[in-house]
């Protein structure tokens, strides 16, 4: 997957994410790091857990939608203590 793919993924993760968790999100730029993000921490919480879904797009975006999702709440967590 190339750089833009990876960025549709990261943003698309972020958005998912943004709506799961129930927040109003960062804005674009915002929800794409945490996709981006959240993307490299899902492939590490996958990869430690021996969990392998597969390649392409739908189980790159469950992998990076769950790893942003961790990431937000690691992130709410953190704003209110």
């Amino acid at each position: 997957m190339g750089l833009i793919g990876f960025l549709i993924i990261g943003l698309i993760a972020g958005w998912l994410a943004g709506k799961i968790m129930r927040g109003g999100g960062f804005g674009l730029l915002g929800d794409m790091v945490v996709g981006v993000v959240g993307a490299f921490i899902g492939g590490f919480v996958f990869n430690a857990l021996g969990l392998f879904p597969g390649a392409g797009i739908l189980p790159s975006l469950i992998v990076a939608t769950i790893g942003a999702i961790i990431l937000l709440f690691l992130i709410r967590l953190v704003k209110r203590a």
